[in-house]
């Protein structure tokens, strides 16, 4: 059963069905409870983070992306084994993205919370994300984390310039036209992804 799964017995049933309704089946869908979720998710995380570390501010933010992020959204999604229960149309039958499984975990914290309150969603949040492990997060994707926190604080364009150079590739990155970082790499990617690393330093002083 779905709310065994949840760890939550909702009052609304309608709100957790909803939460549960891509948009290719049903105009009455999660988009907008994932709105509110994105939201709430942001805010419990920081504050989570905000009383179980003394770190500074370039810190908790990276390590909130990390819980916030697409990736780990997708991972609780699976482990809650919640491909089983969504509500899909035809055209999205066996083609779940992780950005769908992201929205969806999103959209449930928004219906325990509309359902149960602040402290059902805060509840919710320590039951399953397992933050205090924030301690020893060791996440080593950088571009995709460069990524999320410049879209969370900035409005900007950003891009990767990598060229071939003498034993290997030379990437830079970009915010709109200003270089933000340079590094090099024996091949693209590990160049891109030390630029990434260096940029995070720089912008968020990790």
């Amino acid at each position: 059963m779905i709310e065994e799964k949840l760890c939550y017995k909702f009052k609304d049933k309608a709100l957790l069905s909803r939460a549960l309704t891509h948009s290719s089946k049903s105009a009455e869908n999660y988009e907008r409870l994932e709105f509110l979720g994105d939201s709430i998710l942001d805010f419990l995380v920081g504050e989570y983070l905000f009383k179980h570390s003394d770190k500074d501010e370039g810190y908790l933010t990276v390590m909130r992306s990390h819980f916030v992020s697409e990736n780990y959204l997708s991972t609780i999604f699976d482990s809650l084994r919640l491909g089983e229960d969504i509500l899909l149309g035809k055209s999205m039958k066996n083609s779940v993205s992780k950005a769908v499984k992201a929205d969806i975990i999103e959209a449930i914290i928004a219906a325990v919370y509309l359902d149960g309150g602040l402290s059902a969603a805060r509840g919710f949040i320590k039951k399953h994300f397992n933050l205090k492990s924030f301690r020893t997060v060791q996440d080593d994707n950088y571009k995709s984390k460069l990524q999320e926190l410049v879209q969370a604080g900035f409005k900007c364009a950003i891009k990767y310039v990598t060229e071939k150079v003498e034993g290997g590739f030379e990437a830079s990155f970009y915010m709109d036209e200003d270089k933000i970082s340079t590094a090099f790499g024996k091949d693209k990617l590990s160049a891109e992804q030390a630029c990434a690393k260096l940029a995070i330093q720089k912008l968020f002083k990790v």
